[in-house]
């Protein structure tokens, strides 16, 4: 069945997307394609973010990532994105929160 951006993996996939990029930059600073393929490398390929630039520019609006540095690369100019304070504190509470109502519903669904 094709996903019509309505299906439980669609909706799951837009509240874990934000939450996914800050764990990868709270390890390094990372431009956009180098967090897809990251994504995709962990997940062997089941997880993936269809469009990952509303996200990081979502996240940079928040307030939780900022441009760490720009480098041209092969003509083409490279934003690398950095996790900030208030991400790290975000990310923290957010996968306390995540864990609790994961397992919640995993009760709930026995």
């Amino acid at each position: 069945m094709p996903d019509t951006g309505h299906s439980f993996i669609s909706y799951f996939k837009r509240a874990t997307s934000p939450l996914v990029v800050l764990r990868f930059l709270s390890e390094r600073p990372m431009y956009g394609y180098e967090i897809s393929a990251t994504l995709k490398e962990k997940s062997e390929g089941r997880y993936t973010i269809s469009i990952l630039y509303p996200v990081l520019y979502r996240l940079e609006e928040q307030g939780y990532i900022e441009i760490s540095s720009t480098e041209v690369a092969e003509g083409r100019a490279r934003s690398y994105y950095s996790i900030t304070r208030e991400g790290r504190e975000y990310l923290e509470k957010t996968r306390k929160e995540y864990a609790e109502i994961s397992e919640i519903f995993k009760e709930l669904m026995e």
